[in-house]
C-alpha cells in the first residue's frame, strides 16, 4: 500500500501500521476547500473584529499619547501606570496590520519567521502588561486611601517609573517561550506557510505548563490582589465615614473597582479559560483532533474579542484618572468643534455653562490673593 491521506491523518502502511497525527494548523491549509465554521471565523470574523479595533482602538490611544505628552502638566502615580498601559496598546495596535493582511490573504504568511514571532508575542505581552498596569492602579488606589503619607515614601516618582519598567520586563520574560513555540509550518503539496499559535500545537507537553503558569502568575493572582486590596480600601474609607469628602472617595473608588471586575469578568477571565481549555483538550485527547474543534472555535472568538481591549482602556483611563478624563474630554470637544455642524453645539453648551455659573454666583476668574489651595494626600488619582 502507498502512502494514503485521510482528512487529518497520514497513514503509511509497510508493516507495522503506523498512523500519525497532523498538526492542527494544517487544517488551515485547505481554508479554500473546506468551507467550515472554523474557516467562517478564521477568514472573516477575525479580520473583522481587528480592523474594527485598529480602526476605532489607534486614534483613541494616539489622542490618549498626546494628552499625556501635552495636557497634563502633573503627572501621578496612577498617570505614569495609565500612560504605560496606553503605550502597551498602541504598540499591539501597530501590529494589527500584520494579523489582518494574514487571515485576509487566507492564513498565507508571506513575512517571514521573525516578523511572525514578533507578532505573536506581542499580542501573549501586551494583554499582560493591560493586566498588570490595571493591578498597579488599584493598588495605588489602596496605598492613597489606607496609607497616604507612607505611600509617598513606599512609591515616589522614581520608584514609580522602576516599577513600570520592572513590569515591562517580566511581562516580556514571561512571553519569551511563545517565541521557541512560534513556528512556520510548510502546508503539505505546497509552499504555503503557517504562522503557528502556541495554544494550537499538538505536542501540549510544553504549551500546557506555560499556558497554566501564566494563568496563574498574569490573571489569577493580580485579581485575588485587585479583590483584596479594594476590600481593604473600601473598609477603610467606611472607617472615615464622618471625614469630608469622604463619599465621593467612596464614589470614585466603586467606580475603579467595578470597572476593573468587570474587565476581568468579560474579557480577561473567559480567555484564559478558552485558552487552558483549547490546550487541555489536546492533552487528554492527543489521538482525537476531532474533539478539539469546539475549543479551538471558542478560542479564536475570544481572541477576536479580547483584542476590544485596546478600545476600553482609554475608557478606562477616564474612569480613573479625573485630570485625564478632564484633558481628553476637552480635546475630544476641540476636535469635535472644528467639524461642520458642530460649532452650533460647542457653542450653547458654552453659552449654557456661562449660565450655570452666572446663577450660582461664581466668576471665572481667580482672585490673585486668593489662598492656595490644600492638597489632599488622598487624591492621587492623575
Amino acid at each position: 500500500m502507498g502512502n494514503t491521506q485521510v482528512q487529518n491523518f497520514t497513514i503509511s502502511s509497510p508493516e507495522p501500521l503506523l498512523v500519525t497525527i497532523q498538526p492542527p494548523e494544517e487544517v488551515f491549509c485547505h481554508q479554500d476547500t473546506h468551507q467550515t465554521l472554523q474557516t467562517l471565523i478564521q477568514l472573516y470574523v477575525m479580520p473583522s473584529f481587528f480592523l474594527a479595533v485598529l480602526i476605532l482602538g489607534l486614534p483613541l490611544n494616539l489622542l490618549s499619547l498626546w494628552v499625556f505628552f501635552h495636557r497634563l502638566r502633573r503627572w501621578t502615580r496612577s498617570t505614569v501606570f495609565l500612560f504605560n498601559m496606553t503605550l502597551a496598546d498602541t504598540f499591539w495596535l501597530l501590529a494589527l496590520p500584520f494579523l489582518i493582511y494574514y487571515h485576509l490573504d487566507h492564513l498565507y504568511w508571506r513575512l517571514g519567521l521573525p516578523l511572525c514571532v514578533t507578532v505573536r508575542m506581542l499580542y501573549h505581552n501586551y494583554f499582560y502588561l493591560s493586566i498588570f498596569f490595571v493591578t498597579c492602579i488599584n493598588v495605588d488606589r489602596y496605598l492613597a486611601i489606607v496609607h497616604p503619607l507612607r505611600s509617598l515614601v513606599l512609591l515616589g516618582r522614581r520608584k514609580t517609573c522602576l516599577l513600570c519598567v520592572a513590569v515591562w520586563v517580566a511581562t516580556l520574560i514571561l512571553s519569551s517561550p511563545v517565541a521557541s513555540m512560534t513556528l512556520i509550518q510548510t502546508c503539505p503539496g505546497s509552499n504555503r506557510t503557517i504562522c503557528t499559535l502556541y495554544v494550537l500545537l499538538s505536542d501540549s507537553r510544553e504549551s500546557l505548563p506555560f499556558s497554566l503558569f501564566c494563568c496563574i502568575v498574569g490573571f489569577l493572582f493580580p485579581l485575588l490582589s485587585i479583590c483584596f486590596f479594594g476590600l481593604r480600601s473600601v473598609r477603610e474609607l467606611r472607617r472615615r465615614c464622618l471625614r469630608p469628602n469622604t463619599h465621593n472617595k467612596q464614589h470614585r473608588l466603586r467606580q475603579v473597582l467595578s470597572t476593573t471586575l468587570v474587565l476581568f469578568a468579560l474579557i480577561y477571565l473567559p480567555y484564559h479559560l478558552s485558552r487552558n481549555a483549547a490546550i487541555v483538550m489536546r492533552a487528554v485527547y492527543p489521538d482525537d483532533p476531532h474533539s478539539w474543534r469546539t475549543a479551538d472555535l471558542v478560542f479564536a472568538l475570544e481572541m477576536s474579542v479580547c483584542s476590544l481591549i485596546a478600545c476600553v482602556n482609554p475608557v478606562f483611563s477616564c474612569i480613573t484618572g479625573r485630570q485625564f478624563k478632564k484633558e481628553f474630554n476637552s480635546t475630544f470637544a476641540v476636535l469635535f468643534s472644528r467639524c461642520p455642524g458642530m460649532q452650533v453645539a460647542s457653542a450653547i453648551s458654552k453659552r449654557t455653562r456661562m449660565t450655570l455659573r452666572k446663577r450660582q454666583g461664581t466668576s471665572t476668574v481667580t482672585p490673585g490673593c486668593a489662598p492656595p489651595v490644600p492638597i489632599d494626600p488622598n487624591d492621587n488619582v492623575g
